[in-house]
């Protein structure tokens, strides 16, 4: 399976310039591709549904083809969800890194780096 890295995802509770609301996820994100390290900041509200891990670990995230391929036989942490209309993601661990997998929709809004 083909991973192509997208950014580092880093847990922040400091408002970042131009965030992003995700409201499934009550979290706001920055965007990575205005970083010029790939850093993408996320502060999350204090009722998220989200787990644990994901507010007090960094992650890599790369973009696949498959999320389906890409999580068959991992250790899952969040199911596949929609994180935008252009963009499922996915949480897994791989022993103690936390990676996420996201699957863009090909048109305008896909933002691969």
């Amino acid at each position: 399976m083909a991973a192509t890295f997208h950014h580092i995802g880093v847990p922040t509770a400091r408002v970042g310039r131009g965030e992003t609301y995700i409201a499934g996820g009550k979290v706001h994100v920055t965007d990575p591709a205005e970083s010029p390290y790939r850093i993408e900041f996320l502060r999350f509200e204090p009722d998220t549904p989200l787990p644990a891990i994901l507010r007090a670990q960094c992650h890599a995230a790369f973009v696949v083809e498959s999320i389906e391929a890409a999580l068959a036989g991992q250790e899952v942490v969040v199911e596949p969800f929609a994180a935008t209309p252009e963009v499922r993601v996915a949480f897994l661990k791989v022993g103690d890194a936390l990676i996420e997998v996201m699957e863009m929709k090909e048109g305008p809004g896909d933002r691969r780096p």
